[in-house]
């Protein structure tokens, strides 16, 4: 195995109130493969909706079973943040965040926390995972 820089994934799109996993250790293709142990440094979010939603990034280990749509698992939440239209916010780990075996990257769209001219219907968030992977 050997550590290749590489586009994790492209760009996801997330409409809606919903929770969707996008990247899974072990099973996502890559341009270079599948890959394996992952090495997560960053997550960049931006809301191309019309009003604030609540973004959120979870990290479900190996063995745990996928959220219901629209339902998380709080006890795997790594970030939450209100994004304004046309806000973007990008998330940096001092150091990377390990995915092995099958464990999972999963986001959820949902109305903010305080109604602050949103409902979190009809936003569109954008994500891209930054990072490197072992293959």
């Amino acid at each position: 195995m050997s550590l290749r820089r590489t586009k994790l994934l492209d760009i996801k799109s997330v409409t809606g109130i919903a929770t969707v996993g996008i990247f899974t250790a072990g099973e996502t293709q890559t341009t270079l493969g599948t890959a394996s142990t992952t090495y997560v440094r960053g997550v960049l979010m931006h809301n191309t909706g019309l009003a604030t939603a609540t973004s959120s990034v979870y990290v479900y280990p190996t063995g745990t079973s996928s959220p219901v749509t629209g339902v998380a698992n709080p006890s795997y939440r790594m970030l939450r943040v209100d994004l304004a239209s046309n806000e973007t916010f990008f998330f940096e780990s001092n150091y990377p965040i390990v995915l092995t075996g099958s464990d999972k990257i999963v986001v959820e769209v949902t109305q903010p926390a305080f109604t602050v001219g949103g409902s979190g219907i009809g936003s569109a968030i954008n994500f891209q995972v930054l990072g490197d992977t072992d293959f």
